[in-house]
């Protein structure tokens, strides 16, 4: 029986020493109130344009450890739509632009009138403050300890 508790107590020895050990590659979210570490290699920001109050979005991978805007997607042309991209045919009413930007993080000014959201595979993740408070969201890449992400994406308030 002891040989049992010795075999599970190394056991979990083991896995504690993994967890803080192994690092991960994640986003890290941060703005004044909380920070978040969500372990994903792509990503998706999309928000109510100010002007034309038409949908956009802009697609980010991970590669080497940075940062990369590769597609951004939006209904018409105007000021601020990126020109360098080469466009995607679609026909689902955006239009659809292929990037190659490398960025060092990704700085959003939000509020509840646009509405700016992050989209992963791990869910939806809005970025306002329903009750109209402006925020400043910083999105960077990050290697987090594993233990921080166990359970999850790694919540905490600032």
């Amino acid at each position: 029986m002891k040989s049992k508790s010795f075999i599970f107590g190394g056991i979990a020895v083991v896995m504690l020493l993994l967890s803080l050990l192994i690092r991960v590659s994640a986003i890290r979210v941060t703005t004044d109130g909380w920070q978040e570490d969500i372990p994903v290699d792509r990503f998706e920001v999309g928000w109510i344009h100010s002007v034309e109050k038409e949908p956009w979005f802009e697609t980010y991978e991970v590669r080497d450890g940075k940062l990369y805007l590769t597609e951004t997607r939006f209904k018409t042309f105007g000021a601020g739509v990126p020109s360098d991209g080469k466009v995607i045919p679609s026909d689902d009413g955006f239009v659809h632009m292929a990037l190659e930007q490398q960025i060092g993080e990704l700085t959003i000014s939000t509020s509840a009138n646009v509405r700016t959201t992050l989209y992963t595979e791990k869910g939806d993740r809005p970025l306002y403050d329903s009750g109209g408070e402006r925020w400043t969201v910083r999105i960077t890449h990050q290697q987090v300890p594993l233990w921080r992400l166990i359970g999850g994406a790694h919540h905490e308030r600032n």
